[in-house]
């Protein structure tokens, strides 16, 4: 039983570091498997103000190496892999990697949910300069400056709504010639002075220099009209992708991908768990993450005994 994990955490990010800082002091035998570097999403983060603790703020991979670092202290076993499939097998869960086989008596499922990105020219380049898909983390650095946001659902209104508490412009551009947000979040988005709609346009550029993003190129979808919009940021709303593709047909998951499952983060299959973004909720924030990661740890833990 040596080769068999107690708990194997899959993902890297808070959730998961969470998970690893409480399973590993629990004294079970914990495994992390992260498919890059440990820390998640949060390590292109340039920083953080809204994580408690650091008054002053603190930049994503700083956070995050302190996360490692503890988790470390207890034992916590990293390993680098991408989880293709995983099986059952009686009490025993496979998790099927590329060239390898890894096995456990649980599986907590933090592999977390990206943005859906534009993939235009400039969009990689200016990321942590300019280019946000989180209005939530990066507003404030924006004060009395113009920014974009790209998306018409209620997801880019309410980020748009919060974006007018730092800049002096928010321009929502949308590809079609409608926004998809409920009537009542429109009517309160065409309200607000500082709010103007640029729609039936697509970004084809981000462009910028040595100090950021400066501009946006515009296309117009019907006409083909193109223009510049300046600006000192843009905020990406055009969706989210559940890193769920290897759990397809094996526990439930919702329409959009995303794993169903409680706040004790059970999902359909026993000693399958799930935390993070991944998990079906509302907010994804860091400290939500965490929480998850901390409220798991504590189901895994009655699970195993």
């Amino acid at each position: 039983m040596s080769d068999i994990y107690d708990v194997i955490i899959i993902g890297g990010g808070p959730a998961g570091l969470t998970a690893g800082i409480y399973c590993a002091r629990a004294r079970f035998k914990t495994l992390m498997l992260e498919k890059m570097i440990p820390g998640g999403q949060v390590m292109t983060a340039f920083m953080i103000e809204n994580y408690p603790g650091f008054p002053e703020g603190i930049q994503g991979p700083d956070l995050m190496e302190r996360f490692i670092a503890q988790a470390k202290r207890f034992g916590l076993e990293t390993d680098s892999g991408t989880a293709e499939k995983i099986t059952v097998e009686g009490e025993i869960k496979i998790i099927h990697l590329e060239d390898r086989v890894l096995k456990c008596r649980a599986v907590i499922i933090a592999s977390g949910a990206a943005p859906i990105k534009l993939n235009v020219p400039g969009e990689g380049l200016y990321v942590g300069r300019g280019v946000s898909y989180c209005a939530t983390c990066d507003g404030a650095f924006f004060r009395n400056q113009e920014v974009a946001v790209i998306g018409g659902g209620n997801s880019a209104l309410s980020e748009a709504f919060f974006l007018t508490r730092f800049a002096s412009k928010v321009h929502i551009i949308h590809r079609r010639d409608k926004l998809r947000a409920d009537a009542i979040v429109q009517e309160e988005a065409h309200a607000n002075p500082k709010i103007s709609f640029i729609l039936d346009t697509v970004v084809d550029a981000i462009d910028g220099d040595e100090t950021g993003m400066t501009k946006l190129k515009l296309r117009n979808v019907k006409s083909g009209a193109t223009s510049e919009l300046p600006a000192q940021g843009v905020f990406i709303y055009v969706g989210m992708h559940p890193n769920t593709e290897f759990l397809k047909g094996f526990v439930e998951l919702t329409p959009d991908g995303y794993i169903v499952a409680d706040e004790e983060g059970k999902t359909s299959v026993s000693g399958i768990f799930a935390a993070g973004d991944v998990r079906n909720k509302q907010l994804r924030q860091i400290a939500t993450a965490v929480g998850d990661g901390a409220a798991v740890s504590f189901t895994v833990e009655k699970y195993l005994k």
